[in-house]
């Protein structure tokens, strides 16, 4: 198939490698001093990043959401600051971008990516607040707080035994996950890319929150009662899954039976699932942008096959929380920032399907 066959945001992911080459020795070539600064290890950081920059502008420009590139970019001024990498480097690291683009891609569809990387450009000198996910309208913000300082200095069982104290007075499990667990998990996020915690941090961290949600089971656990089936997966090398396992637990708790197949489960394993459990709703997560297309692939393979067309489709995650329209873009049939509005979503697109 032949590039101009392609939408440009397919074509840009196909060339990103070869761009991100040159992209990388036009920004050495400008400031040779990043040797010095970064050492031998620099050039190919530079190289990564640049990689990625491409990637989440070819997924932004694949559906038509600008939004999620300019959040993309204010993530990366952030992130950079935190590793000595200045706005002028970046500044000149985008415009390296642009000229690759210009000179070197060719689609007859260029200029809408060229319109969206000079939004990302604009976006880059502009100045990103980044407020704590534990927010005073939290009803369980104290605990929440105290939970994760917990985390943080390493205290498993203390952090364990605050979360049992709080189901013996009767929080419930919906309340412990959005308000604590959701938020704790966003929150830690918040801090690894302000440079305040590192990635060993950041994966204990879940890891325990993971542990915890599991020794809670037998405090909830039951029968599926609704007569109704989910199955559940991440798409691609997704390792973000502690938010879908909290999805697939709250449709569990309002009576369905659930299959949560977790992360990294290849497109075929999935569909074999929808049909073996006869799944009612496919629940999708994508955490990270540059997967937006893959969870446009795999929708596309359920929808062609005749077995599942009475199949309900939710797909959920940070991108999908950016951008209010992306579900209709990769052609799922429902999305809700949080777990519970998710089964509110899903039961009214069960109760709502036509006859098969």
């Amino acid at each position: 198939m032949g590039m101009t066959e392609k939408t440009a945001g397919d074509a840009l992911l196909n060339e990103a490698e070869k761009l991100a080459d040159w992209i990388t020795e036009q920004q050495y070539n400008r400031q040779p001093d990043l040797q010095d600064r970064f050492g031998p290890s620099g050039k190919e950081k530079t190289r990564r990043d640049s990689l990625y920059t491409l990637n989440y502008l070819a997924e932004s420009v694949l559906v038509k959401s600008p939004a999620l590139f300019l959040h993309y970019v204010s993530w990366l001024k952030v992130l950079l600051e935190g590793y000595k990498v200045t706005g002028e480097d970046l500044r000149v690291n985008l415009e390296a971008m642009r000229k690759a683009l210009d000179e070197r891609f060719d689609h007859q569809d260029k200029g809408t990516v060229l319109d969206y990387l000079d939004m990302g450009m604009m976006q880059s000198v502009e100045t990103v607040t980044l407020d704590s996910y534990i927010t005073e309208d939290n009803p369980l913000a104290k605990e929440a707080a105290d939970y994760l300082e917990l985390l943080l200095q390493g205290k498993r069982r203390e952090a364990s035994s605050l979360i049992h104290g709080l189901l013996e007075r009767e929080i419930g499990i919906s309340a412990l996950y959005k308000h604590i667990f959701q938020a704790a998990q966003y929150e830690i996020g918040r801090l690894w890319q302000l440079g305040r915690v590192s990635v060993a941090q950041e994966h204990y961290c879940t890891a325990v929150t993971q542990s915890i949600i599991s020794s809670l089971y037998p405090h909830w656990m039951t029968v599926g009662s609704k007569g109704l089936t989910l199955v559940a997966a991440c798409v691609g090398k997704e390792t973000h899954e502690i938010g879908l396992r909290m999805v697939a637990d709250t449709f569990e708790l309002h009576g369905w039976d659930t299959y949560y197949l977790g992360a990294d489960v290849p497109d075929f394993s999935l569909l074999q699932a929808i049909e073996k459990h006869d799944a009612d709703v496919v629940a999708i997560s994508a955490t990270m942008t540059y997967h937006i297309h893959l969870v446009r692939d795999l929708i596309r393979k359920i929808r062609a096959d005749e077995r599942y067309k009475h199949v309900k489709i939710m797909v959920g995650g940070l991108p999908f929380n950016l951008d209010p329209n992306l579900w209709r873009e990769v052609g799922a049939d429902g999305c809700a920032p949080d777990a519970e509005a998710t089964v509110a979503a899903a039961e009214q697109l069960v109760l709502t399907k036509p006859a098969t």
